[in-house]
């Protein structure tokens, strides 16, 4: 049996750009009385985004290199539940990289709460929109995911990995 995964608590999560903050829509809630597993999707997706733009990777970067990113692989874990109304707030960290691929971990707070409610581990890579096959990324993508690995580095708490997924 493998060790225990330890997640970290909320303030070690806020040291990391916030991407989105929101209230939680009525429409979100499932028969369970609790947001559903897509509208979770639908963080991540979003936030996704933001992380690439912040390494200057935007509408424009993707129609001017013909480069994308596709997620290769997700490992979703839930810590506890969040409800309609409660703020969220979402967070990602970068873990490390190859020429192709990047990998890191989503984080969903509950603010209203002040607990942690999912991680998304994930595996993303870099897309030649013209082949639609996976190609290195450009200079400056892998540039930029770098720095934003080494900032991500320098804080003292380990991510919550699942063992399984590499970049």
């Amino acid at each position: 049996m493998s060790a225990p995964r330890v997640f970290p608590r909320p303030d070690e999560v806020r040291q990391l750009p916030l991407q989105i903050s929101r209230q939680i829509p009525v429409k979100w809630q499932d028969r369970n009385g609790h947001v559903g597993v897509q509208y979770f999707q639908a963080l991540f997706a979003e936030g996704a985004w933001r992380v690439l733009e912040e390494v200057g990777v935007d509408a424009a970067w993707f129609k001017r290199t013909q480069r994308s990113q596709f997620d290769l692989e997700h490992h979703l874990f839930y810590r506890s539940e969040l409800r309609v109304g409660e703020r969220v707030s979402t967070y990602n960290r970068v873990l490390g990289r190859s020429d192709r691929r990047f990998h890191g971990i989503y984080f969903v707070l509950n603010d209203s709460r002040d607990r942690l409610v999912a991680t998304l581990e994930y595996v993303t890579a870099g897309i030649d929109m013209g082949r639609r096959r996976m190609a290195p990324f450009p200079e400056d993508l892998a540039n930029g995911l770098d720095v934003l690995i080494e900032k991500h580095r320098t804080l003292t708490w380990l991510p919550p990995m699942s063992g399984t997924m590499a970049p």
